[in-house]
C-alpha cells in the first residue's frame, strides 16, 4: 500500500499532539482549583494508548476503555489509532522521546527492538496473572531473554481449515481430525469430481502459514521456537520432514483449485465460499469468513474445523495478534495492563464480535456465534499456542513480497520435490538475514 508522505506528517503531526495531552497532566486547572480529590488509594492520572485500530473496531476498544474507566474514574484515557502507519508513526515518536503510555503492535520483532533501544519498560508485575489468564505459551509471545515486555491481547487463530458444506456432503466425507484423515477426505472428494484444496499461492505468506501449522505439530514448540531464532538451521532434519509432509498437499496438483502461483488469498477463499464451489476448502486463519462476500450461510454453506493433528500432537494455534507494550511506567499504565489480563476486559470486545481472545479464563460462549465460539475458543484452549514464525523473523527473511521465505515457498509450490534444495536455499537466505 502506498501512503503519501505529507498525509503522515499530518497523521504524526496529530498523534504527538494527542500524546502530549494524554501524558503527565494533573487532576488540576490552570486556577489550581483541581478537581474533587479521589479516595486513597484510588489510581489518578491520564495515559495515551496508540494502536492500528479505527472504525469499527476502534469503537470496540473504546468500549473496553470505558470499561476500564468505570473501575478507575479518576484516570482519564487518550487513544489515537495509528492505521496502517502505526509501526512509522510510533517508531518516530519513540525516536523524539515522546512516546505514548502504552501501544498494541503486531509484531513480537518490533517489540524486541524497542526492548534493546530501552524504550519499552518491563511489565513484570502483570506475568503472573498473564500466566495465570493466557498460559505459558502466550506469555512468551511477551517476553525477551524471559522478562515479560508484553501481552497478547487480540489474536488471529491461524490453524483453521474452512470448508464448502456442500461439497463435504456431496462427497460423503466428514471434518478430518489427524493428517491422514485429512489426505483420505481430500481423496474422497477429488473422486467426487471437485478439487479438495484452494490455495493461494500468489501470496506467500499463504504458504508460510500451511508450513507452521505442519512444523509444529511435528517438530513441536521447542524446535519451533529455535528455528524461529535461527538457533537450528533450515536444513535441520525437522524441516525437511515438515516440507515432506507439505509436499503431501503441494504436489497432489490434480487435487488443487486452478494454478496455485497464479490465486491469490482472496480468491482462494472465493473458490470454496461459494454456491458453484472451484474447490472444498481452504486452509487458513479465522478472518476467512469477513474476506469476501458469500451467498452461502455460515454453518449450513460454510463451516470450520481445526487443523488437524499429526502423529497424535496435542492442540496447537499458531496465531498473529495485537500485544500491549508499556513506554512510561506509571501506576494508571500500570492498572490499565493489569485490567487487560482480565477475563471481563476481552469479554466486553468478544461479545461485540471481530475479536478472538487467548485469554483461556474467557468463557466462549460470550461471542456472538458457534463459529466464532469454535475458533476464538481454541487459541484460549489451546495446549501451545505460537507466534506466526514468519513475523518472528527479520522482515527480509520472514515478511518481504518477492523474497525470502515467501519467495521461497513458492519455488517450493512450483517444485514440493526439491526438499532438500529448498530447505538449503532457505538456510542461506535465514543465514544472510541474521548476519551468520
Amino acid at each position: 500500500m502506498k501512503h503519501r508522505l505529507h498525509l503522515l506528517a499530518l497523521l504524526l503531526a496529530f498523534v504527538l499532539a494527542g500524546i502530549g495531552a494524554g501524558c503527565g497532566g494533573d487532576d488540576e486547572g490552570e486556577d489550581g482549583a483541581g478537581t474533587t480529590e479521589p479516595p486513597a488509594g484510588e489510581v489518578t492520572g491520564s495515559i495515551s494508548i496508540m494502536a492500528i485500530w479505527g472504525g469499527e473496531e476502534q469503537a470496540s476498544f473504546q468500549a473496553v476503555i470505558d470499561g476500564f474507566t468505570e473501575q478507575n474514574p479518576s484516570v482519564t484515557v487518550n487513544y489515537t489509532s495509528g492505521g496502517d502507519e502505526l509501526v512509522t508513526v510510533l517508531s518516530t515518536a519513540v525516536e523524539g522521546g515522546n512516546p505514548p503510555d502504552l501501544a498494541a503492535i503486531a509484531q513480537p520483532g518490533l517489540m524486541a527492538d524497542f526492548v534493546d533501544q530501552g524504550a519499552v519498560q518491563p511489565i513484570e508485575f502483570a506475568k503472573d496473572a498473564i500466566v495465570e489468564n493466557f498460559g505459558e505459551s502466550v506469555a512468551q509471545v511477551g517476553q525477551v531473554d524471559g522478562t515479560q515486555y508484553g501481552l497478547l491481547f487480540k489474536a488471529a487463530n491461524k490453524s483453521t481449515v474452512w470448508y464448502n458444506v456442500g461439497a463435504f456432503e456431496d462427497a460423503g466425507v466428514e471434518p478430518p481430525e489427524d493428517w491422514d484423515g485429512l489426505l483420505e477426505a481430500a481423496g474422497t472428494i477429488k473422486a467426487s469430481g471437485l478439487p479438495a484444496y484452494s490455495i493461494g499461492g500468489a501470496d506467500g505468506w499463504t504458504l508460510t502459514d500451511l508450513f507452521e501449522n505442519i512444523y509444529i505439530r511435528q517438530a513441536g514448540p521447542d524446535l519451533y521456537d529455535q528455528l524461529a531464532t535461527h538457533e537450528i538451521p533450515w536444513t535441520d532434519d525437522s524441516v525437511k520432514q515438515a516440507l515432506t509432509t507439505m509436499a503431501e498437499i503441494l504436489g497432489d496438483k490434480d487435487n488443487i483449485a486452478g494454478n496455485p502461483l497464479q490465486v491469490g488469498f482472496t480468491d482462494s477463499v472465493s473458490n470454496v465460499f461459494s454456491e458453484n464451489a472451484k474447490a472444498a476448502m481452504v486452509i487458513e486463519g479465522d478472518f476467512v469468513p469477513g474476506v469476501v462476500e458469500t451467498p452461502l450461510e455460515p454453518q449450513t454453506g460454510y463451516n470450520v474445523f481445526t487443523f488437524p493433528s499429526i502423529d497424535g500432537s496435542p492442540p496447537s494455534v499458531v496465531g498473529g495478534g495485537d500485544i500491549f507494550v508499556m513506554f512510561n511506567d506509571n501506576p494508571a499504565a500500570q492498572a490499565f495492563m493489569q485490567y487487560l489480563t482480565t477475563p471481563e476486559a476481552s469479554q466486553i470486545w468478544a461479545e461485540r464480535g471481530g475479536f478472538s481472545s487467548p485469554n483461556k479464563n474467557l468463557d466462549p460462549s460470550v461471542y456472538p456465534d458457534e463459529i466464532l465460539q469454535a475458533t476464538a475458543g481454541a487459541i484460549g484452549e489451546a495446549e501451545v499456542f505460537r507466534f506466526d514464525l514468519s513475523d518472528l523473523q527479520p522482515s527480509a527473511f520472514g515478511g518481504t513480497v518477492g523474497q525470502g521465505l515467501f519467495k521461497l515457498f513458492q519455488d517450493f509450490l512450483a517444485n514440493p520435490q526439491d526438499v532438500d534444495g529448498i530447505a538449503q536455499q532457505m538456510e542461506d537466505a535465514a543465514a544472510q538475514a541474521f548476519g551468520s
